[in-house]
C-alpha cells in the first residue's frame, strides 16, 4: 500500500493481525468494522478527481510514443507524446496539467489528455492577456495563406502577414519553427478565432523614435535610407524608423517608367528632405537632387542648327520627346518630321527607344527647352519646284484625302496639290470627289499653277486629256438628234445622259411627249439640241421638239456657219453619226478625234474644189 504525498510515495504497513492465508483462499478477511477500516485507510490514499475538471499532474513514465502521468489516482493516465511536441525538453518529474475526461474506460484506465487541459486554460489565459495586454509568447507552426499559424497556449492563433513586422515581410517561412512574442488583438468568442501581432510590440517604440527623427528634421537635409518598398508612382525609404516617401518624378532627371529602373529593394541610398508634415508624419525625398542637372552640364558649343543624335522616349498626339543627352529632352513636332503638308501620326514615323538624327531648331537654356526637327536633314523639295514641276507638265500623283472643293495629291514626299472639282473631268458634273477616285488611288495630273512662295500647287486632271467639248462642238449642233437616257434631276431641270459620257439638261416642258405624257427616269429618247455652250460645258436639249416639227424641216447650222434646211440626205448623215457615237464612251476620243479629222478633211477638200471650179471660171 502506497499514497503519494508532496511528489514523495509512502509505502504503508498493513495490520499485523491481517489474515493473508483467508485472502488466498478467497474466504471472508475481516469482520466488517476491519473491512471499513481497510476501505477508508485506501480511500484516503486517493485523489478526490471529478470528470471534466484540470489537474496537476507529474510525469513518472514516458517512450517514444506515451506519457505516463500520476495524479494521485488508482490509476495513472496515459497521454500521446505527440501532444508534447510543442515541449521537446519534457522529462520524468516534470509537473504538467491534464483533463479528466473519463475516471474508467471499459479496461478500468483513466483517460485524460494534455492538449484538451491546455486549451481550456488557454482561453483564460487568452483573455486575461488581451485584457490585460500582456506579452506573450508563442510557437509559429506553420505558414498559411496571409500569414503565419501560431501556438499560443495550446490554442492555434492567426499571425496577418501585416502584423509581422513594421516593415513588408516577404519570406514568411523564415519564422517558421521560432518561438516570437506577441500581443493579443482579436479574440472571436463565437468561431474560437484568436489574432495576435508582432508589428503592435514594437510599433510603441517606433512612435517614439519616429517623433525623435521627425522632431531633427530639416528641409534640404541629407539622410542615408534603406529602400524598404517599390510601388508604380514612387519608392518608400526607411529612415531608421520613419518612411518617406521618393516621387518617381524625383527619381531622376530623365523619363522613368517605373521606380524599379532606378533603385532596388534593400538598396542604401542618400536621399535629401524635401518636405515634411509633422501631424500627418510625411516626408517627401528626392533623389535627383543630389546631383547636378544634367542643363546646367550641357554642353555651351550645342546650339540652334547643330546635327544631334537623340533617342526617343515619348511619343505623343503632336510629336515626339528625344533626349540628346542625359536628362536633357526635345520636342520633335510632327510638322517637323516630314516636309508633308499634311501633318499624320508621329508613331507612322518613329517608334519609342529608336535612335534618330535630328537638328537643333531653338534652345532655351533659362527656360531649359529645346524644339527639334528631323526634316530638315532632307533637301526641301520645294527650294527647285518649278524646274521638277513645270507648268503644263504631266504627272502621276497619289490621292491623299478629300475636300468639298477638290482632291489634295501628292507628287511626293512634301509636295501636295489641289485638283479643283470642276478639273476633275470634261464631262461629268461632280458633286463630291469621292464620287471620281477613292484616297490611295494612282491618279494622273498636269500642273496648272506653281506658287513656290505659299508651297501651293494647282492641278487638274482633266487637262491630261484633249478637251472633247471641241470635238462636241461639231457633233452635237444645234438642231441635231441624238438619242439619250433620262437619269436624273438637276433643280428645275432634268439631266440626259448622251453619247461620250457627256450630259445635257431639259426642261420638264420639253419632256413631253407625244401622246401627252410624261418620260420616266431611266428611260430612253431621242432629243434634239437647243443649244451648245462649250466654254460653260452646257448643252440644253428637248424631246418634245423631235414630233412638234414631224417632217418638216429642222434648222442646223451648216459648216461655214449658216442655218441650212435639213434634207432627207441630211438626215441620213447625221443618223450615221450617231450611230457611231452611240456606240462610244469618254474613253473613246480617238473616234471623236477621227471625226474631227475627217470634217476637217472634207471642209479643205470643199474649199479647194471651189477655188479650182472659180479658176477654170
Amino acid at each position: 500500500m502506497s499514497t503519494v504525498e508532496n511528489n514523495k510515495v509512502t509505502f504503508l504497513e498493513p495490520p499485523v493481525d491481517f489474515d493473508w492465508t483467508a485472502l488466498e483462499d478467497e474466504k471472508k478477511v475481516g469482520n466488517a468494522e476491519q473491512r471499513a477500516t481497510m476501505e477508508k485507510a485506501y480511500e484516503d490514499t486517493l485523489s478526490s478527481i471529478q470528470e471534466k475538471e484540470v489537474l496537476m499532474g507529474t510525469v513518472v513514465g514516458m517512450n517514444k510514443r506515451e506519457v505516463v502521468i500520476n495524479i494521485g489516482y488508482k490509476s495513472e493516465g496515459v497521454v500521446p507524446i505527440s501532444e508534447f511536441r510543442y515541449k521537446p525538453e519534457l522529462s520524468i518529474g516534470d509537473q504538467v496539467e491534464v483533463y479528466i475526461e473519463k475516471q474508467e474506460d471499459k479496461g478500468g484506465q483513466m483517460v485524460v489528455s494534455h492538449k484538451t487541459a491546455r486549451v481550456h486554460n488557454a482561453w483564460g489565459k487568452v483573455n486575461s492577456a488581451m485584457e490585460t495586454n500582456e506579452i506573450i509568447t508563442g510557437y509559429v507552426k506553420c505558414r498559411t495563406k496571409g500569414g503565419l499559424i501560431v501556438d499560443v497556449f495550446g490554442i492555434e492563433a492567426f499571425l496577418p502577414g501585416s502584423q509581422i513586422d513594421v516593415k513588408p515581410i516577404r519570406d514568411y517561412d523564415q519564422f517558421v519553427g521560432k518561438n516570437m512574442e506577441f500581443k493579443v488583438v482579436k479574440i472571436n468568442q463565437e468561431f474560437k478565432n484568436v489574432v495576435v501581432s508582432h508589428k503592435a510590440l514594437i510599433e510603441a517604440e517606433l512612435e517614439a523614435q519616429k517623433k525623435q527623427i521627425i522632431g531633427g528634421l530639416e528641409k534640404g537635409q541629407v539622410l542615408e535610407g534603406t529602400v524598404k518598398n517599390i510601388t508604380s508612382y514612387g519608392v518608400f525609404v526607411d529612415l531608421g524608423g520613419v518612411d518617406g516617401l521618393i516621387h518617381i518624378t524625383d527619381l531622376s532627371y530623365g523619363r522613368v517608367s517605373h521606380p524599379e529602373e532606378v533603385v532596388k529593394l534593400d538598396e542604401k541610398i542618400n536621399v535629401v528632405i524635401l518636405d515634411f508634415d509633422d501631424e500627418k508624419k510625411r516626408i517627401a525625398l528626392g533623389l535627383k537632387q543630389l546631383q547636378a542637372h544634367p542643363w546646367d552640364a550641357l554642353s555651351t558649343e550645342m546650339n540652334a542648327g547643330d546635327k544631334v543624335k537623340g533617342k526617343v522616349m515619348v511619343i505623343t498626339d503632336y510629336g515626339a520627346f528625344v533626349e540628346v543627352a542625359p536628362g536633357v529632352e526635345g520636342l520633335l513636332h510632327v510638322s517637323e518630321m516630314s516636309w508633308s503638308q499634311h501633318l499624320r501620326s508621329p508613331k507612322e514615323f518613329l517608334k519609342e527607344g529608336q535612335e534618330i538624327d535630328c537638328v537643333i531648331l531653338n534652345i532655351d537654356r533659362e527656360e531649359r527647352k529645346m524644339s527639334l526637327g528631323m526634316k530638315q536633314l532632307a533637301a526641301d523639295p520645294w527650294s527647285e519646284i518649278e524646274f521638277k514641276y513645270p507648268l503644263r507638265s504631266k504627272h502621276t500623283a497619289k490621292v491623299r484625302n478629300f475636300t468639298h472643293f477638290g482632291i489634295f495629291a501628292e507628287l511626293e514626299e512634301g509636295v501636295d496639290g489641289l485638283i479643283h472639282i470642276s478639273d476633275l473631268s470634261w464631262t461629268k458634273r461632280i458633286k463630291h470627289p469621292s464620287e471620281f477616285c477613292n484616297v490611295g488611288d494612282d491618279i494622273e495630273v498636269m500642273v496648272l499653277e506653281v506658287d513656290k512662295e505659299n508651297r501651293r500647287l494647282s492641278l487638274g486632271h482633266k487637262q491630261v486629256e484633249e478637251n472633247p467639248w471641241e470635238v462636241f462642238a461639231t457633233v452635237f449642233t444645234p438642231g441635231s438628234a441624238h438619242e439619250g437616257t433620262l437619269t436624273g434631276r438637276a433643280g428645275q431641270n432634268f439631266v440626259v445622259s448622251l453619247p461620250y459620257g457627256v450630259e445635257g439638261t431639259v426642261t420638264l416642258k420639253n419632256l413631253k411627249k407625244a401622246d401627252g405624257s410624261k418620260a420616266e427616269l431611266e428611260e430612253k429618247l431621242p432629243f434634239v439640241v437647243l443649244e451648245f455652250n462649250a466654254e460653260a460645258r452646257r448643252i440644253v436639249l428637248s424631246h418634245t421638239r423631235t414630233f412638234e416639227e414631224g417632217e418638216e424641216a429642222i434648222e442646223a447650222p451648216a459648216a461655214t456657219g449658216k442655218r441650212a434646211t435639213r434634207k432627207e440626205g441630211t438626215g441620213t448623215s447625221v443618223k450615221s453619226v450617231n450611230e457611231k457615237v452611240e456606240k462610244s464612251t469618254l474613253g473613246d476620243l480617238g473616234v471623236l478625234s477621227d471625226l474631227k479629222s475627217q470634217m476637217e478633211t472634207k471642209e479643205r477638200d470643199g474649199k479647194s474644189k471651189k477655188a479650182d471650179a472659180e479658176d477654170e471660171g
